[in-house]
């Protein structure tokens, strides 16, 4: 069932006048209500206006874009990055400027559609073993064109982060990896850069990583990630050219809250470890070590979860056609007395 709501969903929302704790959502690190968080982002908004609707190729540019990428660079650990209004664009920039006679797309199971381009070089696999094989067939009978390979870094169902086992499995070296991290920039990896240094030692011919700086960071933008040359080409596009950028304040709020966001993933990964140490069990779930999301299937469990005043993440995902996709999503804006609440309830199933 869908609600509707006037405010942001924190940690408690109010539906019909009644108080439910709200353990759903990608606001991992609880900063879209945080004060702090907001005065920072408030006071970059005075500096650089609400929206900057002007081409990045434009005469007058405003320096943040490129000390903000050069930020998010260093952080991630690729030796360039550009910026986007969106994951989703950030994503489509990446499949669309890769679309060219030199490649071909194979995309591995439950990627994410912002990495999706039809095209008839486009293949999609439900196992690791079945991409594989395609793969190894590919490159002796089209060794000329190279294979590029996507995938989503964190699918819920644990096909890739922690451990990346099926993606080890593939010829990597012989490959482009275009990886979307949306669900990990901000959160996982050595201070919240994601996965970008871990996928890069395993030695892929390219590595490009891409996702949504809004899940983790929490601000509007979506950045890619890779070589400098990779970048370049990606930025003297058309696609880059003719859309608008993030909000020049959402980028500037990146680089100010940096403090804030090491002081949030803390107190994230002591949340999640918190659930985890007083819920019976963990049988009921799916979930990936490192990661504050816990999926489960039974539609059962969202009523009883309801009954008890207690709203997860439950919709069809992404489309009305596909399964029901249901998620306890533990967050930094937690407090003890909501997590033990919520166990204290799956406890008594």
């Amino acid at each position: 069932m869908a609600y509707y709501l006037n405010s942001f969903p924190g940690n408690h929302i109010s539906i019909q006048k009644e108080n439910y704790l709200y353990f759903g959502g990608t606001a991992y690190l609880g900063l879209q209500t945080d004060v702090d968080f907001q005065n920072i982002f408030i006071e970059n908004i005075k500096k650089y206006g609400t929206n900057y609707g002007a081409s990045r190729k434009s005469n007058i540019r405003i320096s943040i874009y490129d000390e903000a990428e050069a930020y998010l660079s260093q952080l991630v650990g690729s030796e360039a990055c550009i910026s986007l209004s969106s994951g989703y664009l950030a994503g489509q920039l990446v499949a669309h400027g890769l679309n060219t006679k030199k490649h071909g797309f194979f995309y591995a199971p439950n990627t994410h559609s912002a990495l999706s381009l039809s095209t008839s070089k486009s293949q999609s696999f439900s196992t690791y073993q079945t991409l594989k094989e395609a793969l190894h067939v590919h490159l002796k009978q089209k060794p000329i064109e190279i294979p590029v390979v996507f995938l989503d870094a964190i699918e819920f169902s644990g096909n890739n982060f922690p451990d990346f086992k099926g993606l080890k499995s593939l010829p990597l070296s012989e490959l482009v990896l275009v990886v979307d991290d949306s669900h990990g920039l901000g959160i996982i990896g050595e201070h919240g850069g994601g996965v970008y240094k871990t996928i890069k030692d395993l030695n892929p011919k390219e590595l490009i990583v891409c996702g949504s700086l809004g899940k983790g960071f929490g601000v509007q933008a979506g950045a890619i990630f890779g070589s400098k040359s990779r970048i370049s080409s990606l930025e003297s596009t058309a696609f880059f050219g003719g859309s608008s950028p993030a909000s020049p304040a959402n980028l500037a709020t990146l680089i100010h809250a940096e403090e804030i966001y090491k002081t949030k993933r803390k107190q994230l990964e002591y949340n999640t470890t918190f659930f985890k140490k007083h819920l019976d069990s963990l049988n009921k779930f799916q979930y990936m070590e490192g990661h504050p999301a816990f999926s489960f299937i039974d539609e059962d469990l969202n009523d009883y979860l309801e009954s008890n005043r207690i709203i997860v993440t439950s919709f069809r995902y992404p489309d009305i056609n596909s399964p029901m996709m249901s998620r306890i999503v533990i967050s930094a804006g937690h407090t003890e007395a909501d997590i033990l609440k919520l166990c204290n309830v799956l406890n008594g199933m």
